[in-house]
C-alpha cells in the first residue's frame, strides 16, 4: 500500500501555458527527517488537551480518547527513516501496474459501474482514475493499514517535527469519533494517520468524504462506493480536476532534443509539436487538451519512456506528491480503461543507496553545481545541478543520476577527469 504522510494543497496547480508548477509540486520531496533522541509524551498530552478544549471539545471525552495513550515506537522509527535504497521508478511501476492488478481494476469497472459512473457524472473523474487510486493506494481496499490513527497521530505531535500538522489531524480525528462519524476502532490506517480504503487524512475525511451509497454514514473504511466517491470528490473540488480531459500521454522525442526542456515551464501542445515531439503509439489530444499547458517529465532520465503531463498529473499529486506515483496511477488508469501498454520500457537499474545520493550532491557542490543541503533527496534543485554539470560535459542533460554518472561526479570532484558522453554511456551500460 502506498502511504502518503502529507497531503499537497493545491491551490495555483492548474498550470496555464509558460507558467511552472514544479516550484507548487516539487518533483522530489521535502527535507529529510531530523533525528529526535527523546521527547516528553506527557507534557504534551496534556498542552494538547488544553488546546482540544480551547477549540471546543468537552475536556472529559478527550481525556478518555488520549489520556491512557503511549507514544508508538513503531510510528517513529518510521518518521525518522531516511530510505537506505533508492527503488528505481522501473521496479515501481512493475509491481503497481501489474497484470493482475489490470485485470482487477477491470473486473471492477464492469461490477461497480453504476457507482462510478454515477461519481463521473456528479465529479466529471474518469471510472479508471478511481479505480486506479483506489487499487494504488489500499490495493481495492484490502489493505488500509493496522495502525490506531489517534495513537500515531499522538506520537507524530509529541515527537515535534510535524506538530503543527499533526495536531490538526488529530483534533480532526477526535471529531470524527466525538461527533459519532466512525467509532474508535473503526479508525485504523497508516503510521502517518492515512485511513481507510482511499487513505484520506483525517482533516480530508472531514472535507471531502461523501456517503455515495446513501445509508447515512461516510464510510471510507467498509463502503467501496464512499471510497470512491470520496476520491471523487476530493480530485473535483481540492485539486480541481479537469473534466473530460486525461493526465497526460507518453511523448517520442526527436534525434537532438534538448532534453534540459523537463521540467522547464509548461507550454501548450503546439510549441512541443514544433519541436517534433510526438505522441506514441499514434494518441491524440482532445482540442480541451491541446489548450491547456503541459510540461515534460522524464522520470527515468532520457533512455526510459517520456511523458507530456497535463494540469490533472498535478491534480493525482496533490493525492500523494510523488512523481511515481501520480504516474504509477495514470498509467494503471489507462490500462484499466483498455489503452496500450508504454511504447518504450523503463530501463534496467541499479537502486541508489543513501551514501551514493549523498556523494552526487557533494560532488556537485564541490564542482560548483549548487544542490544546496546534502541530504541525500534528489530533487528539483539537485536535478537543475546535474542537468548543467550534464551538459558542461556533453551529456544528455536531462538531470537524471544513474549510479555510472554519479562514479563519473566522484572521480571530477576528487581532482580525476570525468569520462566524456561516450564513455560515460558504455559506463551506464556496462552497470546494467
Amino acid at each position: 500500500m502506498h502511504r502518503r504522510t502529507f497531503l499537497l494543497s493545491t491551490a495555483g496547480l492548474a498550470a496555464t501555458p509558460g507558467t511552472s508548477p514544479w516550484t507548487v509540486a516539487q518533483l522530489g520531496g521535502g527535507p529529510p527527517p531530523a533525528g529526535v533522541d527523546g521527547f516528553d509524551f506527557e507534557s504534551w498530552r496534556r498542552a494538547f488537551i488544553e488546546r482540544a478544549v480551547r477549540s471546543g471539545f468537552a475536556r472529559d471525552r478527550v481525556e478518555a480518547e488520549i489520556g491512557a495513550l503511549t507514544p508508538d515506537q513503531g510510528v517513529i522509527d518510521r518518521d525518522q527513516r531516511q530510505p537506505e535504497l533508492s527503488r528505481p521508478i522501473g521496479d515501481y511501476m512493475a509491481s503497481a501496474i501489474s497484470d493482475a492488478r489490470i485485470q482487477k481494476g477491470q473486473g471492477y469497472r464492469a461490477s461497480l459501474a453504476p457507482v462510478l459512473q454515477q461519481v463521473q457524472a456528479q465529479q466529471g473523474v474518469a471510472p479508471e482514475i478511481l479505480l486506479s487510486i483506489w487499487a494504488v493506494e489500499s490495493n481495492f481496499g484490502q489493505v488500509q493499514g493496522g495502525f490506531d490513527v489517534i495513537r500515531s497521530l499522538a506520537t507524530l505531535a509529541a515527537e515535534g517535527r510535524r506538530r503543527e500538522w499533526a495536531e490538526r489531524q488529530l483534533l480532526a480525528a477526535l471529531k470524527i469519533v466525538l461527533n459519532g462519524e466512525a467509532p474508535r476502532d473503526r479508525l485504523k490506517g497508516s503510521w502517518a494517520g492515512a485511513m481507510g480504503q482511499t487513505q484520506f487524512t483525517p482533516e480530508d475525511y472531514l472535507s471531502w468524504a461523501v456517503d455515495q451509497d446513501g445509508d447515512g454514514m461516510r464510510d471510507i473504511w467498509g463502503s467501496s462506493a464512499d471510497a470512491l466517491g470520496s476520491a471523487g470528490n476530493f480530485l473535483a473540488h481540492k485539486a480541481a480536476w479537469r473534466r473530460d480531459e486525461t493526465w497526460g500521454r507518453e511523448a517520442v522525442l526527436p534525434q537532438g532534443f534538448d532534453y534540459a526542456l523537463a521540467e522547464s515551464p509548461f507550454q501548450p501542445w503546439s510549441r512541443w509539436a514544433e519541436m517534433g515531439v510526438q505522441l506514441a503509439g499514434g494518441a491524440n489530444w482532445t482540442a480541451a487538451e491541446a489548450g491547456e499547458g503541459m510540461g515534460l517529465i522524464l522520470p527515468a532520465g532520457w533512455s526510459g519512456p517520456a511523458f507530456l503531463i497535463l494540469p490533472n498529473h498535478m491534480a493525482i499529486r496533490a493525492y500523494n506528491n510523488s512523481t511515481s506515483y501520480a504516474l504509477a496511477v495514470g498509467i494503471l488508469a489507462d490500462r484499466i480503461a483498455g489503452r496500450p501498454p508504454l511504447a518504450r520500457p523503463w530501463p534496467n537499474e541499479q537502486p541508489l543507496t543513501l551514501s551514493d545520493r549523498m556523494a552526487a550532491q557533494s560532488s556537485l557542490n564541490a564542482l560548483g553545481f549548487d544542490v544546496g543541503a546534502v541530504d541525500g533527496i534528489l530533487g528539483v534543485k539537485t536535478r537543475a545541478a546535474a542537468r548543467a554539470w550534464q551538459a558542461s560535459r556533453g551529456m544528455p542533460a536531462d538531470g537524471y543520476l544513474t549510479y555510472g554518472l554519479i562514479q563519473a561526479l566522484k572521480l571530477q570532484a576528487n581532482g580525476a577527469t570525468a569520462p566524456a558522453a561516450p564513455v560515460q554511456d558504455a559506463l551506464d551500460k556496462s552497470l546494467f
